[in-house]
C-alpha cells in the first residue's frame, strides 16, 4: 500500500473519533430543530446550548450569551467586518487590518470600501509582525475598529494582540482579532487579552466543517448579515442551527484546549526534527516567518530557484500532502500576499510551501517525508533555469 502522510493540518483536519461519537446522536436520535418549542427541539437545543458553554469556557468568555454559531470561520469573519462597520457607521467610517489577512477579512473590508467606507490597510515587518507604531500612526478619530489575526495562517506569526487590543482600547475602537489557526495552538483568554470579536473554526481543530463562531462580547453593536429567523442565534444570526456540527465544535474546541500544552511539546519536537533533517540534505531554502514567536504546527519554507506548485505536485505523487498557501487561494498561481507584505521577493515566494503538522505524524513519517523533498528539489533544480545559490 502506498505511503500517505497529511502535512496540510492548517487547511483541515480530521474529525477525531471524540468528536465523531459527540455528533452522531444528532443524526437520528435527538434530531429535532433546535428552534421548536417542544421536547424534541428542546433536546436538540440542550445540545446547543452545552456546546456554547464549551466553547465560553475555551476562551474565558464572561457569559455563554457571547458565542454565536455560524457556519465557520469565514462567515465569522465576514460578520465581524460587516457587522461591526454597518452598526457604528454613525461614529465613523474608518477600519484598520493588516495586508497578511485571510482573504475572509481582506475581502470584507474591500466590500466597505465599496459601500463609502475607508481601510487602512497595515505593512508587516520582515517576520509577518504588525508595527505598533504603525498602527498608532494610522488610528483617527473616525477609526471604529481594528482587525488583527491572532496567527498568520501562512507563515504561523503569532501577532501581539493584547498590546494591540489595548492601544484599540486606549482609542475607544473596538478590536477583532480571527482565531481560527490559534485555538489550540496558543491560548485564548478574551478577558485578559481584552478582545471583543473573535472569530473560530471547527475544522482546524479536529471538528467538522461547516461549523464554526464569533465571539461578541456583550454590549458590542453588531448587525446581522443573514435575515430570516427571528429567534436564532438571538436574533443575530438567522439560519436552522447545525446541531451535530456545533455538538463536534463544542466537543473539539474543549479537547484542543485541554490538551494543547502537551500537543505543542509534541508538534515542536517533530517541527524541529524535520529542520534539522531537512538541514542535512537539502540546501538553498529559508523559513519564512517569525523564529519565535510562531505557530509550532505552521512552517513555511521557500525553496530557492524552484516553484512551490511543482515541489507541491511531485510530493503529492509520493502520497505526502503539503500546501502552497491558505486553501483558500491554493488554486491561484499568483505569489502569496503573506510574502509579498514580508518582503519577500516574487521568486523566493514562489518557491514557498506550507509544511502544517498535527500530533499523529511520527519522526518516521518525517524521514520519509525529508528523503522525497530532496529527491524533488533535486530533479526541479536540475531542469531549472534559475540558479538556487544565486537568489
Amino acid at each position: 500500500m502506498e505511503r500517505r502522510i497529511y502535512l496540510d493540518n492548517a487547511s483541515t483536519t480530521y474529525v477525531s473519533n471524540d468528536v465523531l461519537t459527540e455528533m452522531l446522536p444528532c443524526f437520528n436520535t435527538i434530531y429535532g430543530n433546535a428552534g421548536s418549542i417542544h421536547s424534541f427541539g428542546r433536546d436538540a437545543m440542550a445540545i446547543v446550548d452545552r456546546a456554547r458553554d464549551r466553547v465560553k469556557e475555551a476562551i474565558n468568555a464572561q457569559k455563554a450569551n457571547e458565542i454565536y454559531f455560524t457556519s465557520g470561520g469565514t462567515e465569522a469573519d465576514n460578520w465581524a467586518i460587516l457587522g461591526v462597520a454597518h452598526a457604528n457607521a454613525n461614529r465613523g467610517k474608518h477600519i484598520i487590518t493588516s495586508q497578511i489577512e485571510h482573504h475572509a477579512v481582506l475581502n470584507a473590508c474591500a466590500q466597505l470600501e465599496k459601500e463609502g467606507f475607508e481601510v487602512t490597510y497595515l505593512s508587516v515587518d520582515e517576520y509577518g509582525l504588525v508595527k505598533l507604531p504603525d498602527l498608532l500612526h494610522e488610528i483617527r478619530k473616525d477609526t471604529t475598529l481594528i482587525s488583527i489575526m491572532a496567527v498568520n495562517n501562512e507563515v504561523g506569526t503569532i501577532q501581539n494582540i493584547k498590546a494591540i487590543a489595548k492601544i484599540a482600547h486606549d482609542y475607544g475602537i473596538l478590536f477583532h482579532t480571527d482565531a481560527v489557526q490559534a485555538i489550540g495552538s496558543i491560548n485564548i483568554d478574551v478577558q485578559d487579552m481584552e478582545i471583543d470579536l473573535l472569530s473560530m473554526s471547527a475544522h482546524k481543530i479536529h471538528g467538522p466543517k461547516g461549523v464554526g463562531a464569533l465571539y461578541v462580547k456583550n454590549g458590542v453593536r453588531i448587525d446581522p448579515i443573514t435575515f430570516g429567523g427571528e429567534n436564532q442565534e438571538r436574533g443575530k444570526r438567522s439560519g436552522t442551527e447545525n446541531v451535530p456540527g456545533i455538538a463536534g465544535f463544542g466537543k473539539a474546541i474543549e479537547i484542543a484546549c485541554r490538551n494543547h500544552i502537551i500537543n505543542n511539546r509534541k508538534i515542536k519536537t517533530i517541527r524541529e526534527y524535520f529542520l534539522e533533517k531537512l538541514k542535512e540534505k537539502v540546501e538553498y531554502f529559508q523559513v519564512n516567518g517569525h523564529p519565535h514567536q510562531k505557530s509550532n504546527a505552521i512552517l513555511n519554507i521557500s525553496f530557492y530557484g524552484i516553484e512551490g506548485e511543482s515541489i507541491m505536485m511531485l510530493l503529492d505523487l509520493a502520497g505526502i500532502a503539503v500546501s502552497t498557501s491558505s486553501a483558500c487561494t491554493s488554486k491561484s498561481l499568483l505569489p502569496s500576499h503573506v510574502l509579498k507584505a514580508m518582503g519577500i521577493s516574487d521568486e523566493i515566494a514562489q518557491g514557498s510551501v506550507r509544511f502544517s503538522f498535527g500530533t499523529n505524524i511520527s519522526k518516521s513519517d518525517v524521514d520519509y517525508v525529508v528523503d522525497e523533498i530532496a529527491k524533488v528539489v533535486a530533479k526541479l533544480r536540475a531542469i531549472s533555469p534559475i540558479q538556487a545559490g544565486r537568489l
